[in-house]
């Protein structure tokens, strides 16, 4: 599930510039896409995730809300959250744990940490698949192939200026896609969201780090 949290995040902060490699027209919607990224105080949004084996059955649905500013987020699903401030990410289970660990950009989970740098420049190749209608649909392939996920396919919506959707697709072919909604790109977020309060939970929770 925090692989999913991470890759919900990708879907508001994938920005960059592409690679000699890629197409120059799925550069400029990034491009754009990162420039306007940039001009945002604070943004919250409702997402939805549904994860489909390689036959298509869905396997796993979920819905919640994140809360982005800078590099730090956060995200609460159900009873589970995740909170990280930019230097350490706290992992609740919703129940009596909280798993912390410092961010590290070395990880392969596309976190804000990864994506509001070059991540992109040497990792990815894009081409834009398509343009027709309300979207810009963008093909991300990584160039390492030691990847857990082998394709990752944004839309980006052409009024907001920001990618809404996605599907990622590992290499068993197993898909995840993600959806946000109701979004709001000017929302003042005091810092404090984006740190764990054990006091305001149970007494008996236990800190793991």
């Amino acid at each position: 599930m925090k692989k999913i949290y991470y890759l919900i995040i990708a879907l508001t902060f994938i920005a960059g510039s592409a690679s000699a490699q890629s197409d120059p027209n799925a550069k400029k919607v990034l491009d754009a896409v990162s420039a306007k990224l940039k001009t945002f105080k604070g943004v919250t949004a409702n997402f939805t995730v549904v994860s489909r084996g390689a036959s298509g059955k869905v396997n796993h649905s979920a819905a919640g809300k994140i809360y982005i500013k800078g590099n730090k987020y956060y995200i609460k699903q159900g009873a589970t959250e995740i909170f990280s401030d930019g230097n350490k990410t706290w992992n609740y289970n919703g129940n009596n744990e909280v798993t912390v660990t410092p961010v590290d950009e070395a990880d392969n989970a596309l976190t804000p940490q990864t994506l509001l740098t070059n991540f992109y420049d040497n990792d990815f190749t894009y081409k834009l698949v398509s343009s027709a209608g309300t979207y810009n649909q963008i093909q991300l392939i990584p160039i390492d192939k030691r990847k857990n996920y082998k394709q990752l396919n944004v839309s980006v919506d052409k009024s907001k200026t920001m990618i809404t959707k996605a599907r990622v697709q590992d290499r068993n072919n197993n898909t995840i896609d993600f959806n946000l909604s109701n979004i709001n790109t000017a929302a003042n977020i005091p810092d404090n969201t984006f740190v764990f309060n054990k006091n305001k939970y149970k007494k008996n929770i236990e800190v793991i780090e």
